[in-house]
């Protein structure tokens, strides 16, 4: 656990403060999983469990995260931001024409469209998995030591494509690409129970031959220890199951799918922020 652990916690509610103003100035977004993932996002960026240089996005020897699940890009964005990668202020033009903020994030060539941090383009759930495993064996072909990232949500486990990878993943013996599962149980018709029931997952992954590891996605302790423990191994690929609450810190958000991909009015905005400022002062 790094010595800094207050400061982390500190700046995932600060993250979740500014994400909820994204989606609210923007009337557009996905706040219920964005809010979820604050905690994890804090502990790989600015806790630096990925290896990465905000000042140098392009370094060779970083660590590559890829974002399946685009939909929370406003976690992703408001992170970067706060990390150093580019000014806060830019965080006002999410989802607004030409700007760099996208809905999902993009992937641009152009220097003047290129977001630092942004390695992979989303939108399309299911086919992050398929980018970052494709990073993955180009890294093990060049025998470069550069770990790859992949986050994703349970809901995209639905998708055909996720158990394609899977297959390629371990058939490869990919075992410097980490994945992680935002498992929050909604999706936006409902719960992934009701939706489309993905059955023991834990077990499914592990027939397949990952290292399957589990953790508290509001928990930094147990953060850091899994995702340490997924850094260190050697001879699986791993894959971790990071239960979240959805809308976590936003009492009427928390654990309800209709705030899946809904902006919140006025006065649910300044509830919800006045709650946040609570629970950070309570740390």
């Amino acid at each position: 656990m790094p010595a800094n652990y207050q400061s982390i916690s500190k700046a995932a509610w600060q993250i979740r403060r500014d994400l909820l103003t994204m989606i609210y100035e923007a009337q557009s977004g996905h706040p219920a999983s964005s809010l979820g993932m604050a905690d994890i996002f804090a502990a790989l960026f600015i806790g630096k469990i990925l290896r990465h240089d905000c000042k140098r996005p392009d370094w060779d020897k970083r660590d590559y995260f890829f974002l399946s699940n685009g939909h929370i890009s406003p976690v992703f964005y408001a992170t970067l931001a706060r990390d150093g990668y580019f000014p806060k202020e830019e965080l006002k033009t999410f989802r607004q024409i030409n700007s760099r903020l996208q809905g999902h994030p993009h992937f641009a060539s152009d220097p003047k469209e290129k977001l630092p941090g942004i390695e992979n383009s989303s939108g399309p759930l299911g086919q992050g998995l398929s980018q970052a495993a494709g990073m993955a064996i180009a890294l093990k072909m060049e025998q470069k030591s550069n770990k790859v990232f992949c986050m994703m949500s349970d809901g995209e486990q639905q998708e055909g494509q996720i158990w394609e990878a899977y297959q390629f993943i371990t058939h490869h013996h990919l075992n410097n690409l980490i994945s992680i599962i935002d498992c929050n149980n909604i999706q936006i018709s409902g719960t992934i129970k009701k939706t489309l029931s993905l059955g023991n997952l834990k077990l499914k992954l592990m027939s397949f031959g990952f290292k399957v590891l589990e953790l508290n996605a509001h928990d930094l302790t147990d953060i850091f220890d899994k995702l340490e423990s997924a850094k260190n191994e050697s001879k699986q690929p791993v894959i971790i199951l990071a239960n979240s609450i959805p809308g976590k810190g936003v009492s009427f958000m928390e654990n309800d799918y209709k705030w899946h991909g809904k902006a919140p009015s006025e006065s649910e905005f300044h509830q919800a922020i006045n709650e946040l400022n609570i629970k950070e002062k309570e740390l």
